[in-house]
């Protein structure tokens, strides 16, 4: 096994170094989500030297009208956010984030199911964003449930974009910018009935794409530990570079993928304290809310009960333990790797979630770094 992760380490590396000879032609994404209620963290407390793109995460529809019914207060947030970003950096996109994990997936399928509440949801989202002052809008669908709802999806972007370019026109200004924050893999096979992404209306439709590649493993295992955000896995698909892979073969441009990296970590309890390798027997949860700790709180646990720090080759992954606690997440190390991965397939960036959890800057600082190398 040894020289199988030496090989493994070695590829990227490799890798790596050809990407360092690659010039693409759109300047690379470096994004970030930022969660609202992070009270504790301000716009005013980001550091936009690290980043192109920042996403207000999240804003929802009324899930009778598909229209946004936007509060005093939530304007006065939405405000805050753009402004500050925009004068901290110009050149900063500042993006609107629609959904999110927390949302519920069903009011997305009845507002995309017909083309008029489509309509209404889609002019909303226009609305909103100029009046906020956005650059661009991002639609976090977590996620279509059929075939049905992904062919949904797809006439959904279809008509977002031809809405953003009439009001461009009309305006005389530079149109929105329309993301999407999606599945790691173009297939869908979580759970439910087998689908696919339209990879053709997404190519077409979307600037960007955002692959949210991590989660592959948690709480909702928990007989034994998993790299949460492996780049390769050699016993399944349940890995970036499958994901990645799958949406470009399915003929999406590169130049718009963007792959996610997570600033947490998810943990476990130990059975064993001396086994404690990827895939170690565990029992439930380890520290943090519901098994998942920010990679701020990683790094104090780590020094406060001198946990054992490994990198691990195979899985481009980093993992911690002490005594029955594990925990599986990404540092500086395999952060610069998948970096590397990425830029070696001419993918256009990566982004974050989400930016108020690292540690003093670290991540970030390093993912630009070698983006920058």
């Amino acid at each position: 096994m040894a020289g199988l992760n030496s090989m493994r380490f070695l590829s990227v590396f490799v890798l790596y170094a050809i990407a360092m000879t690659c010039v693409t032609a759109s300047p690379p994404v470096k994004g970030a989500y930022w969660p609202s209620w992070a009270e504790s963290f301000p716009p005013s407390a980001i550091d936009t030297s690290l980043f192109t793109h920042v996403y207000y995460a999240f804003a929802s529809p009324n899930n009778v009208t598909f229209k946004f019914d936007i509060s005093n207060s939530t304007g006065i947030s939405l405000l805050d956010f753009t402004s500050t970003l925009h004068r901290k950096k110009p050149s900063l996109k500042a993006l609107l984030s629609i959904g999110g994990g927390g949302n519920d997936p069903q009011l997305f399928a009845r507002m995309a199911s017909k083309a008029s509440t489509r309509g209404s949801f889609i002019k909303s989202t226009v609305e909103v964003a100029r009046k906020y002052g956005f650059d661009g809008l991002d639609l976090d669908w977590e996620f279509p449930e059929s075939p049905k709802e992904m062919e949904d999806w797809g006439h959904l972007l279809q008509e977002w974009r031809a809405e953003v370019k009439k009001e461009a026109k009309l305006k005389g200004r530079a149109p929105l910018l329309i993301t999407a924050a999606t599945y790691f893999s173009v297939d869908f096979f979580a759970y439910g009935d087998y689908r696919k992404y339209p990879a053709g209306s997404a190519g077409k439709n979307l600037d960007l794409i955002n692959l949210m590649c991590y989660d592959y493993r948690g709480s909702w295992n928990t007989s034994a530990t998993g790299a949460q955000a492996a780049l390769f896995d050699p016993n399944s698909n349940i890995s970036t570079s499958y994901g990645v892979k799958s949406w470009i073969k399915a003929g999406v441009p590169r130049s718009k993928l963007v792959m996610g990296l997570p600033l947490y970590g998810r943990t476990w309890k130990l059975k064993d304290p001396t086994q404690h390798g990827i895939g170690a027997p565990a029992v439930d949860v380890g520290p943090g809310d519901e098994g998942v700790l920010l990679f701020s709180q990683v790094e104090a646990f780590n020094k406060e009960n001198k946990a054992t720090v490994v990198y691990d080759a195979q899985t481009v992954s980093t993992y911690s333990y002490a005594g029955t606690s594990w925990i599986g997440y990404d540092d500086t190390t395999s952060t610069t790797m998948k970096i590397g991965f990425a830029r070696a397939l001419g993918l256009r960036g990566y982004f974050f979630w989400a930016v108020s959890y690292d540690s003093k800057w670290k991540i970030s600082r390093q993912a630009s770094k070698a983006w920058s190398l």
